[in-house]
């Protein structure tokens, strides 16, 4: 762990693959990220007041929140596509 995170962040994967990462100590609780989300990922702790990841199937990776996140405290990794490779039937 870093020494000025103070505390590990928190990671979800969701059933999709995406990775969401949360450094709760970059976290002020400004609840944007929770307005961009088009699929209501994210909910604000009420111990806390900070974001936290309440239905991670829901998840499509699309970014916003990361994206529009003034204190760079969520990270989103999104799932790997596979390619599907074409095999030829006897040619």
């Amino acid at each position: 762990m870093k020494k000025f995170l103070k505390q590990e962040p928190d990671i979800v994967v969701t059933p999709a693959g995406h990775k969401l990462t949360i450094i709760p100590r970059f976290c002020k609780g400004c609840e944007i990220c929770i307005s961009f989300c088009p699929r209501n990922v994210l909910a604000l702790d009420s111990k806390t007041l900070k974001v936290r990841v309440l239905n991670p199937e829901r998840c499509t990776g699309c970014r916003l929140c990361e994206l529009y996140c003034p204190d760079f405290a969520i990270f989103v990794e999104t799932a790997k596509k596979t390619a599907k490779v074409a095999v030829a039937e006897g040619v």
